[in-house]
C-alpha cells in the first residue's frame, strides 16, 4: 500500500515522460482553461447554464437532477420502512407532511402500495439510469474517445429536457388527490389497466404511463447520440481496441436502450389504450364489485413478456456503466494495468447478448411450459460465466497492486463485493425451482437491492468522487468520503443481509403489515432493525450530498491530472470550455491502461504519447511502431 498520490504536480504537458514535474497554481488553472472559456462571455446565461449544449454542462444537469430523485426516493422507502419496523406504532407525526394519507394515526394501506410504487420508479429510471449512464456517458464519452462534444448537441439537450419534463410529471403526481401509482414499480395489469380498481389506479397511474414515455424519448435521443459520437468521433488513432473500458460500457449501454425501450414504450401505449379507449390488449374475463366487464381475449401475461424484454436487459443499462467506471478506477488507484482488458470487453459484450434472452425468468410462476422455464433457466444461469470473468479481472487486477486508497477507490472495492454478494444470491433465483419458493419474498427484493441497486450506487460513487476534479476542478473532501463510504458500505450489508433470511422464511414483500400473520411474528425484531439500519444508511447519503456542493465552491483546487491518469480527459485544461482541448486533439497512440510498466520512468504513461518518446519501457512491437 502506497500513500495517497500527490496532489500537488503534474506532469508537464501530460506527456512528457522524461521531463521534471511542476506544481500546479491558480494561476495555471487561469491559463489552462481562460483560452475556452473567452467564447462564453458573450453567451448568455440562460444558453450556457440550462439549454446548454455542451456535453459536459448537460451531464451535471443529469447528475444534479438525479441526486434530488435519489432524495426523494430514499425519503419514500424511509417511509415504509417505518410502517415495516413498527406496523402498530403511531404515526401521527407525520401527518403534516402526508396529510390524509395518515388515518387515525396509521399510514393508509393504500399509500403504502403507492410508496413502494414510487421508490421502485424513481430509483431504477430516473436515478441509476438517467442520473448514472445520462451523467458520465454524457461527461465522459467525447473527452476519452478525443472528441469535441457529442454528435448532436442539439439532441443531447433534448435528452436532458424530455427527462427533466418526465420528472415534473412524475413528480406532480404525488400530489395528486387520489395519490401516485400504487400498482407496483412493474405496473402489471390488471390493476394498473384498470382506473377504478384502486385511488392509485386512477390519473397517478395516467401520468407514471405519461411520464415514462417521455423518459424512454428521452433514453432513445441519448443512446442514438452516444452510439454515433462512439462510432464516428474518435480521435486519430483511437481504435476501438485502445477505447477505454468506460467507453465500451457506455456503448454497450446505449445499444441495450436502443433495443429494449421501444417494447417498454409499446407496452406503455398498449395500456394507455386498454385504460382509456376500452382495447383489451391486456384484459380478459375481469370482474369488479361483482359486475363482469366487457374486456375480452387481453392477456396480463403479454404484459409482463413485454415489460421484463425492457426490464430485464434494465438490469445491465444499470449496472454496465458502473461496471466500466469501477474497472477504470480499479486500474488507475492500484497502479496496474486492468487485468485481461479484451476478456473484460468479450464479457461486457456477451452480458448484453445474454441480457436479451433471459426475460423470463421473472415469471417462472406465470404458469409457463416447465420445458420453456428450463431453456430460460439455462440461459440465466450461463449469464454468470460472463459475471465471472469480470470479478476475477478485477481482483486480479488488485493483487498486489500498489493499492492508493482513495475514496472513489473504497467505492469502487465496494462495488465488486456488493456485486458478487448479490450475484450469487442471483445463481439461485435463476434456478426455476427455487425460485417458485422464493418468488415475491424479501429474498428477491434483498437479491437485487444489491447486486442491482447498491452496486451501481458504489459505481455512481465512484464514479463521481473520480472525476469530480474534472467536472468542477476542485477535489472532494477525502475524509468525507471515508466516512461516507463507511456509512454506506455497512449498511448495505446490515440492511439486505438480513432480508435473504426473512425471505427464505417465506416473507412476502409489498405486504403493509405482517402482524396479521403468527408465523412472521418471530420477525419483529429483524423488521425493526432492518428499518435503523436502512434510515441510518440515508441519512448517511447526506454527508455525501454537503461534500459534493461544498466540494463545488471551496473545495481544494484540484491540478490537471491529479489521479496520474493515462485516459485522455486528463489532457484538457482543468476545467475545460466548450470544445474540450483549446487546440488540435490530441493523438492516440497506446492503449488505455499503462500503469507501472517496466523501464518507464515514471509509473503512467498516457495514451497521447508516442512510442517514439519511451524506448526504455517499449515491447518489442511497440518498438517497432516507435520506428
Amino acid at each position: 500500500m502506497t500513500p495517497k498520490p500527490n496532489l500537488s504536480p503534474s506532469v508537464e504537458a501530460q506527456g512528457g515522460i522524461g521531463s521534471a514535474p511542476v506544481p500546479a497554481t491558480e494561476h495555471d488553472d487561469h491559463l489552462l482553461h481562460d483560452d475556452h472559456h473567452h467564447e462564453h462571455h458573450d453567451q448568455h446565461w440562460l444558453w450556457k447554464y440550462v439549454f446548454s449544449q455542451d456535453h459536459k454542462v448537460i451531464a451535471k444537469q443529469f447528475l444534479i437532477t438525479g441526486m434530488i430523485w435519489a432524495i426523494l426516493g430514499g425519503t419514500l422507502s424511509s417511509l415504509f420502512r417505518l410502517q415495516l419496523g413498527w406496523p402498530e406504532g403511531s404515526m401521527e407525526w407525520l401527518t403534516p407532511f402526508l396529510g390524509k394519507w395518515i388515518q387515525a394515526g396509521k399510514l393508509n394501506p393504500e399509500f403504502y402500495l403507492a410508496l413502494v410504487t414510487m421508490h421502485g420508479t424513481i430509483m431504477v429510471f430516473f436515478v441509476l439510469t438517467a442520473g448514472l449512464s445520462g451523467t458520465f456517458s454524457n461527461f465522459l464519452i467525447p473527452l476519452q474517445v478525443g472528441a469535441r462534444d457529442m454528435a448532436s448537441g442539439f439532441m443531447n439537450m433534448l435528452s436532458y429536457w424530455f427527462f427533466f419534463l418526465s420528472s415534473i410529471v412524475m413528480f406532480s403526481s404525488l400530489f395528486i388527490e387520489t395519490g401516485p401509482a400504487a400498482a407496483g414499480w412493474t405496473i402489471y395489469p390488471p390493476l394498473s389497466a384498470l382506473p377504478q380498481a384502486i385511488p392509485g389506479s386512477g390519473a397517478g397511474m395516467t401520468m407514471w404511463l405519461v411520464s415514462m414515455a417521455l423518459f424512454i424519448v428521452s433514453q432513445l435521443l441519448g443512446g442514438v447520440n452516444y452510439v454515433t459520437t462512439v462510432i464516428n468521433l474518435r480521435t486519430r488513432g483511437m481504435s476501438m481496441s485502445k477505447l477505454p473500458l468506460t467507453i465500451w460500457a457506455f456503448f454497450l449501454t446505449a445499444i441495450l436502450g436502443i433495443l429494449s425501450f421501444p417494447v417498454l414504450f409499446s407496452a406503455a401505449l398498449l395500456l394507455i389504450f386498454d385504460r382509456s379507449f376500452g382495447t383489451s390488449f391486456f384484459l380478459s374475463d375481469i370482474y369488479i364489485a361483482g359486475q363482469a366487464l366487457s374486456n375480452q381475449g387481453g392477456s396480463p401475461v403479454l404484459f409482463q413478456h413485454l415489460f421484463w424484454f425492457l426490464g430485464h436487459p434494465e438490469v445491465y443499462i444499470v449496472i454496465m456503466p458502473a461496471m466500466g467506471m469501477v474497472s477504470e478506477v480499479l486500474a488507475t488507484n492500484a497502479r496496474k494495468p486492468i487485468f485481461g482488458y479484451r476478456a473484460m470487453i468479450g464479457s461486457l459484450i456477451g452480458i448484453s447478448l445474454l441480457s436479451f434472452v433471459v426475460w423470463a425468468h421473472h415469471m417462472f410462476v406465470t404458469g409457463m411450459n416447465p420445458f420453456l422455464g428450463s431453456v430460460f433457466m439455462f440461459l440465466t444461469l450461463i449469464i454468470a460465466v460472463p459475471s465471472g470473468v469480470k470479478v476475477f479481472n478485477w481482483l486480479a487486477t488488485l493483487w498486489r497492486g500498489n493499492i492508493r486508497f482513495t475514496a472513489a477507490m473504497l467505492f469502487a472495492i465496494g462495488f465488486v463485493s456488493l456485486f458478487i454478494s448479490g450475484g450469487l444470491t442471483g445463481i439461485i433465483l435463476g434456478n426455476a425451482t427455487l425460485d417458485i419458493q422464493m418468488h415475491n419474498t424479501y429474498f428477491v427484493v434483498a437479491h437485487f437491492h444489491l447486486v442491482m441497486g447498491s452496486s451501481a450506487f458504489f459505481g455512481l460513487f465512484a464514479g463521481v468522487y473520480h472525476w469530480f476534479p474534472k467536472m468542477f476542478g476542485r477535489m472532494m473532501d477525502e475524509k468525507l468520503g471515508y466516512i461516507h463510504f463507511w456509512l454506506t458500505f455497512v449498511g448495505v450489508y446490515l440492511v439486505f443481509m438480513p432480508m435473504h433470511y426473512v425471505g427464505i422464511a417465506g416473507f412476502p414483500r409489498r405486504y403493509y403489515a405482517w402482524t396479521g400473520f403468527d408465523a412472521f411474528s418471530q420477525f419483529a425484531d429483524l423488521n425493526k432493525f432492518i428499518s435503523i439500519a436502512a434510515i441510518i444508511a440515508f441519512l448517511g447519503q447526506f454527508i455525501f450530498i454537503f461534500n459534493f456542493f461544498y466540494s463545488i465552491f471551496r473545495g481544494r483546487r484540484a491540478t490537471q491530472n491529479p489521479w496520474n491518469s493515462t485516459t485522455l480527459e486528463w489532457t484538457t485544461p482543468i476545467e475545460p470550455g466548450h470544445g474540450n482541448w483549446p487546440g488540435e486533439i490530441p493523438a492516440v497512440y497506446r492503449w488505455p491502461y499503462d500503469y507501472s510498466k517496466p523501464g518507464s520512468e515514471v509509473d503512467f504513461i498516457p495514451q497521447n504519447v508516442p512510442y517514439s518518446q519511451t524506448h526504455s519501457s517499449n515491447l518489442p512491437y511497440e518498438q517497432d511502431m516507435a520506428e
